[in-house]
């Protein structure tokens, strides 16, 4: 249950509408429920503006099925990460409305209010390998209400590819930028921009890019001032992150 969700249920209430046993109903699960396997945090998007989100790695179909329900029952969106194929399918067929992105392994089912789409969150990522989690950064933007657009595959190798889009790059709030290998595109983004950047190292590399390490280093030792840095392979953390950062200045 959300912030506006809470206050059209009291003013219901108050123009007598609802009874005050059927708010109480409505408000029993508040601040969490409890699932057994899981306590579902029905009180985050009061606390935080967003419902919590479901990490699906680990989780069996049940298990995630049932958490969407809770969350979705208090007219909530629903986002999913990490989806597998098997929980994708069972998902949609669940939800009428279930978005499913293969690749960025996302499902998100809208609640009752309509996205914003305020502001400007720029993705870029450095080459098409890094693609996974550049549309996990920009599913998680859009899902919280920011704009989103996306450039793809303009890594420090052939630099005139990202010089084609300053005009991209300097209308944007905040850029998130997604790259592997050594990561040194986040520097560079830092470097043209007068925004906040989220760097996000993936772990696309040979051996001595160790999973991702080298970036991660890479990005953490930017000296580019404005760039911070998530987990390795994190787009939901980076998207998260950005369309925080947009919508407060929006």
């Amino acid at each position: 249950m959300d912030t506006n969700a809470l206050r059209i249920l009291l003013e219901n209430v108050a123009k007598g509408k609802i009874t005050t046993e059927n708010a109480l109903n409505d408000l029993k699960d508040l601040p969490f429920e409890n699932l057994g396997f899981a306590h579902v945090d029905h009180h985050r998007a009061l606390r935080t503006g967003y419902p919590e989100v479901i990490f699906c790695q680990g989780k069996t179909e049940d298990q995630v099925s049932e958490i969407a329900k809770r969350i979705h029952s208090q007219q909530s969106h629903v986002l999913a990460t990490r989806v597998s194929v098997d929980i994708a399918e069972r998902l949609i067929e669940e939800f009428n409305l279930a978005e499913y992105d293969k690749v960025a392994r996302t499902i998100f089912i809208p609640g009752v209010e309509p996205i914003k789409n305020t502001g400007r969150v720029l993705v870029v990522s450095a080459g098409t390998s890094d693609l996974s989690v550049a549309r996990e950064a920009s599913v998680t933007a859009h899902a919280m209400g920011s704009n989103v657009e996306s450039i793809h595959d303009v890594g420090v190798a052939g630099i005139h590819r990202l010089l084609a889009y300053r005009e991209k790059l300097n209308s944007a709030k905040v850029v998130v930028v997604v790259a592997g290998m050594e990561g040194a595109l986040a520097s560079v983004v830092g470097g043209l921009v007068n925004v906040p950047v989220v760097a996000v190292p993936t772990s696309i590399g040979y051996g001595a890019n160790f999973g991702g390490i080298s970036a991660l280093l890479t990005m953490l030792n930017s000296c580019a001032s404005g760039v911070t840095v998530v987990n390795i392979d994190n787009g939901f953390g980076a998207g998260y992150a950005a369309a925080m950062i947009n919508n407060q200045s929006v």
